[in-house]
């Protein structure tokens, strides 16, 4: 208060506030001033402020480190094109996410592959993450993606060269992680990884991290709206697939009102040529017989599924172009409606896309489904059966076994009770994405941890 009472104003400002209050007043205001001034200059560059001494970003991130602090805005690590299936995008997407958090970088937006070619990869049509999913979403969501416009100085870039074979352990996969985010090579603005597809790089994270991520993958609007589409022509299905109305006595029987939408049943029905020849060889390699279905074994346990009321809408996803079987809407039991693309009247809203987006819009389709029935071998089926069980752990169940729980899961090829299909559920606590990647027959309805935990 002594500066307060020794500062004497100019006349012009006026004797009122040369009282002690009035002094203190103005040199408050002064420092208000100069704090909207000044601070813009020093904290707005970046997005950068000084909390407590501590370097901290002005947007919150939901992932933490390893380390546990925030992800740099200023570091960065760039991937090379994600190819294959959706899904095994998905899968690449994520580890590209947690390898670069494990580095406590910033992952440069990377680009995903809208076409389906294995071995061509010149073939590759490359497609931004953005133009699929909600850039903006994720970071709100999970936070930790740049862009390239992010950048400073595009030049001081560092090869990393992951490594492949038997001798490529994931003890040394780790072990080039960690040496990678420490000096001198944490110095470089940018690493980019070089030699392999990021899908198959070694896992090192739990189950639960994966979940994360793959929660804040949000479809942008123009395809989620394709998928509403869809799933509303599912909906609008009549009972025995007429717009006959019902009498009374149908209605008590059918338990509700006509004007009430049937239950539907998704089936990622893998019996598609390619699959068909590589469920064979990987049946042969593990020396099992649970990988490969047959179009009537699925019809067969989807119609044996406990507890399932009738009539229900079956929803069939499949990969029209390769099927070699134009009778899979044929032989379904009594009560159940087959459906595929052509025949429910949305082959067109698929045939505007390439496989990618296509794949996307029938993704979103099983994920909402009442019933889910898939291939546990599947990377498709997985992820959704993955996202299921996540859904029902929020909604508190912890055990997947009822026979009324909101979203089962299913999978045709391993036999259950009466000949049906397996419940399926993630097991959200495994220490690695393995069972969801590669497939496996050891699935069951037991309790499973959130990926909160």
């Amino acid at each position: 208060m002594e500066l307060c009472f020794n500062f004497k104003l100019p006349k012009f400002l006026g004797g009122s506030l040369n009282s002690v209050s009035g002094k203190c007043l103005l040199l408050l205001v002064i420092a208000l001033i100069l704090r909207a001034v000044l601070l813009p200059t020093l904290s707005g560059v970046g997005g950068i402020g000084w909390n407590n001494f501590a370097y901290v970003h002005h947007r919150a991130l939901s992932l933490p480190t390893s380390s546990g602090f925030e992800i740099r805005r200023e570091k960065f690590l760039e991937v090379p094109q994600i190819v294959w299936g959706l899904n095994n995008q998905k899968i690449a997407f994520a580890r590209a996410c947690l390898t670069a958090r494990m580095l406590n970088r910033t992952l440069l937006m990377p680009s995903l592959s809208a076409s389906l070619f294995y071995k061509e990869v010149d073939l590759l049509q490359p497609i931004s993450f953005d133009k699929v999913f909600q850039f903006e979403k994720f970071n709100t969501l999970c936070g930790g993606l740049g862009r390239y416009s992010d950048l400073l100085n595009q030049t001081q870039v560092l090869e990393m060269q992951k490594g492949s074979g038997r001798k490529w352990t994931v003890e040394r996969d780790l072990d080039q992680i960690r040496d990678y985010g420490r000096d001198p090579f944490d110095q470089h603005e940018v690493i980019r990884i070089v030699g392999k597809n990021p899908f198959l790089w070694h896992d090192h994270w739990p189950v639960k991290d994966y979940a994360k991520i793959f929660e804040c993958l949000v479809l942008v609007d123009e395809f989620a709206k394709e998928a509403d589409r869809v799933i509303s022509k599912i909906r609008g299905v009549k009972r025995e697939g007429t717009d006959k109305v019902e009498s009374l006595e149908d209605r008590i029987s059918s338990g509700g009102s006509s004007n009430q939408p049937l239950p539907y049943v998704a089936v990622h029905m893998r019996i598609e040529i390619d699959w068909m020849i590589h469920c064979k060889k990987l049946e042969q390699r593990l020396n099992t017989t649970q990988i490969c279905s047959s179009k009537k074994e699925i019809m067969e346990r989807v119609g044996n599924i406990v507890g399932l009321k009738t009539p229900a809408v079956v929803y069939l996803a499949v990969a029209d172009k390769l099927l070699n079987d134009s009778s899979i809407l044929q032989g379904w039991n009594e009560g159940f409606l087959p459906f595929e693309k052509k025949k429910l009247g949305v082959d067109g809203i698929y045939s505007k896309y390439p496989y990618l987006i296509q794949s996307a819009i029938d993704y979103e389709v099983c994920l909402r489904a009442d019933v889910f029935v898939g291939n546990s071998f599947s990377t498709f089926s997985s992820l959704i059966a993955l996202e299921r069980t996540q859904k029902m752990i929020r909604m508190g169940h912890n055990s997947m076994c009822g026979t009324n729980l909101r979203w089962p899961s299913y999978a045709y090829n391993i036999a259950a009770e009466s000949n049906g299909p397996m419940k399926w559920a993630t097991n959200m606590s495994d220490s690695s994405l393995k069972a969801v990647s590669y497939g496996t027959d050891h699935i069951s309805c037991s309790p499973y941890t959130s990926s909160d935990a």
